[in-house]
């Protein structure tokens, strides 16, 4: 496994959490658009956040991956933008990026209501190829894309 380094530095390593998710079977598109939505969110409201969307109760504005997606009902009040989607499989697990993320703050002595989550990066991770096969002894090629994802909280206040 290759080494890996965080792509954002906290400014005091004391008062903050990392936590980072290595081939997560989600599309980066998908990824980025959870992130994007749960940056700047206190850790607790995140979490709460992403549980909705697990319930399919609150949608995730999709912004760069919005062709042929449908308005939601209330997105564009909260959000802005009236494209959205239920990524349930990307909410799932950067769900338990979070959780993971809260217990490394408890390690560490924080206060996990003070948590703010001020970095959340998406990679592309590896490409999975497989055959899909078609008429007359022909195939197709499937490219299943991973994601790395990366979690920075810092305590505030």
């Amino acid at each position: 496994m290759p080494n890996w380094v965080y792509s954002y530095r906290p400014a005091n390593e004391a008062r903050a959490a990392k936590a980072m998710a290595w081939d997560i079977p989600v599309h980066p598109k998908v990824m980025t658009e959870v992130a994007r939505a749960i940056k700047g969110m206190r850790l607790l409201d995140a979490e709460k956040y992403l549980r909705s969307v697990i319930e399919l109760k609150e949608p995730v504005p999709f912004r760069s991956a919005s062709k042929k997606v449908p308005h939601k009902r209330g997105l564009a009040d909260r959000w802005g933008w009236p494209i959205g989607k239920y990524p349930v499989k990307a909410a799932s697990y950067m769900l338990k990026l979070l959780e993971n993320v809260a217990n490394n703050a408890e390690n560490k002595n924080l206060d996990v209501e003070k948590l703010y989550i001020v970095h959340v990066g998406v990679h592309k991770g590896l490409t999975l190829k497989r055959l899909y096969p078609r008429a007359f002894g022909r195939a197709d090629i499937i490219r299943k894309t991973r994601s790395h994802v990366e979690v920075v909280v810092e305590e505030r206040g």
